[in-house]
């Protein structure tokens, strides 16, 4: 019975990413969807969510590269101001698509950085007005540098 128990404390504390979060952000413990999210008293937040893939042909890194592109670009009317090619922490390649978007005459910055590791999608997302985002981009940086997807 104890060995029962410390397997399921084991499984239970194995999380699939590992991230860091910044001085001047806090994590939210109630995170709704994401696995991880974290935010600034002028709520520019970083969250994580990572997504199950099955099996062959689940795509690869260029496949969601194109899909998260034409969702965010053709759908959510995003326009895509930059790519770069990224590395977790633990050396898995990525990509980092930057976005901007105006409502209502106020200009907002979206990031979304993901990796394909294994059987998972790990998406990190990164957004806000840009005039807060943009004080945030070293330490919105140093997360996602942190990341691990194990």
């Amino acid at each position: 019975m104890k060995k029962l128990a410390l397997l399921f404390l084991v499984a239970v504390s194995c999380k699939t990413f590992d991230i860091h979060t910044a001085p001047g952000f806090i994590e939210l413990k109630d995170s709704g969807s994401y696995d991880y999210r974290a935010t600034t008293p002028e709520r520019a937040v970083v969250s994580v969510r990572v997504v199950p893939l099955q099996g062959e042909g689940s795509g690869d890194l260029a496949f969601w590269t194109r899909a998260i592109t034409l969702q965010l670009r053709d759908v959510s009317g995003y326009a895509l101001v930059e790519t770069r090619d990224v590395k977790s922490l633990d050396g898995a390649p990525g990509k980092q698509l930057r976005f901007g978007h105006d409502d209502s005459g106020k200009p907002y910055v979206y990031w979304t950085t993901f990796f394909v590791s294994g059987d998972k999608l790990v998406i990190v997302e990164a957004g806000g007005v840009k005039e807060t985002f943009d004080k945030y981009a070293p330490s919105i940086e140093w997360m996602i540098a942190s990341l691990r997807v194990r």
